[in-house]
């Protein structure tokens, strides 16, 4: 299974620290979110996990290897991000864009071949989009261009993937249809998942480790029952919460909330 971890990580922009000396190791063949308000640093790291972002000092390993050293395309094969609020060229076709998940897996200038196709194909088809693959993505509907993206990342055919939100955009079917397929790559095919969360009971849900993150630095880590508690959750958001047990899954959810004043 694919590693990815973090040693002294320190993360900026211009003069500005976002994220300093943070130690974090993903447990690979599992799903984890990384939850927090909003500027905490949680795409940042992200970012920067998959090389999309430099970091300021410290490092990042993949498969023990110091990803700033590993060439482009040794990454792509092992590791797929879908970042946050992704464009695509005017007129690209759902196709098209799905079918650049491939890259990784091609040399030059060489058609797509049947291995290729059938990948494309499956993703198209988890996605819920093989009756769409001949639009324009800009001619879909903000769902429906997510669920595009996220066919893309599954083209690649990696055995770890980093999500940036992946539920953004999406009604309340088409999120649990999008995590639920998260939760089937990772029970059937022993995937690595990250994902960038604001839904805490999705979290919760669907995660086996939760990182709780403030002003860059990890305030917990741990499975659901030890993340999703009341202290835990007033430190990172300053909010008043009522816990229990969600009678489907027994594991811990948010029933009622209210800002700390």
């Amino acid at each position: 299974m694919t590693t990815l971890s973090a040693e002294q990580l320190t993360i900026g922009y211009d003069e500005r620290t976002i994220v300093r000396q943070l130690d974090l190791v993903f447990p690979p063949g599992q799903i984890t979110a990384i939850i927090g308000p909003n500027g905490c640093g949680k795409s940042t790291i992200l970012k920067t996990m998959a090389r999309l972002h430099p970091a300021t000092s410290g490092a990042v390993y993949l498969d023990g290897k110091m990803i700033q050293k590993m060439p482009t395309k040794e990454i792509a094969k092992k590791m797929a991000i879908l970042p946050q609020s992704p464009e695509a060229p005017n007129g690209l076709t759902v196709y098209e864009l799905v079918s650049y998940g491939r890259t990784p897996h091609q040399s030059g200038f060489v058609r797509l071949n049947q291995h290729d196709c059938d990948m494309i194909a499956w993703a198209l088809e988890v996605t819920g989009l093989t009756e769409l693959q001949h639009q324009a993505v800009d001619a879909l509907s903000g769902g429906q261009r997510q669920r595009a993206w996220i066919a893309m990342a599954l083209a690649q055919e990696t055995d770890l993937l980093l999500l940036d939100e992946p539920t953004t955009y999406l009604d309340l079917a088409h999120q649990l249809e999008v995590l639920q397929l998260l939760e089937k790559l990772n029970q059937e095919d022993g995937r690595t998942i990250i994902m960038v969360i604001h839904d805490l009971n999705h979290a919760s849900r669907f995660a086996h480790q939760l990182v709780a993150l403030k002003k860059g630095s990890i305030v917990k880590q741990g499975t659901a029952e030890q993340v999703m508690i009341p202290n835990v959750l007033k430190e990172v958001f300053n909010i008043d919460t009522t816990i229990v047990r969600d009678p489907r899954t027994n594991k811990p959810a948010i029933i009622s909330y209210d800002l700390i004043r």
